[in-house]
């Protein structure tokens, strides 16, 4: 194995391990049962207006399926709306309840000291040193 693929090795294993340990860290402290992919969605949600749900399944990377299956759980906890778009009756839209956004500040109130932590912990500058490189990474896999 060359140097090069070593390292992507490497790096992908660090990124992945990552990624469990922290969804695994923050799925601990987030309230009321709330899954990760619900705060995720809630969080979308309230920077950004209605979206259909097929809009959601691009934006996360996911399946409809998957995404109908998130939205199901989030109307089901009024943490959403959907409803059928006026201009087309084969889409629906969904939005943020007003629940929805309390749940998705309780679930910020529970999560930012874990994640303020973990930066302290590492240092400010280091992160904002790995953050662009991160960024690229994430840009160059969404185009594939």
């Amino acid at each position: 194995m060359s140097d090069s693929s070593a390292l992507a090795i490497s790096l992908f294993s660090e990124l992945l391990t990552a990624d469990q340990l922290v969804r695994a860290r923050l799925t601990k402290v987030l309230p009321n049962r709330m899954e990760i992919s619900h705060f995720s969605v809630l969080n979308h949600l309230a920077r950004g207006g209605e979206r259909t749900p097929a809009q959601l399944a691009r934006s996360f990377h996911v399946t409809r399926g998957a995404m109908t299956n998130t939205l199901g759980k989030l109307e089901v906890a009024g943490y959403v709306h959907i409803r059928p778009d006026w201009d087309d009756a084969r889409r629906k839209l969904v939005s943020i309840s007003t629940a929805g956004k309390a749940a998705r500040e309780a679930a910020l109130a529970a999560i930012t000291p874990v994640v303020t932590e973990m930066v302290s912990d590492l240092g400010e500058d280091r992160i904002r040193g790995a953050l662009p490189v991160l960024r690229e990474l994430r840009l160059r896999l969404e185009e594939d």
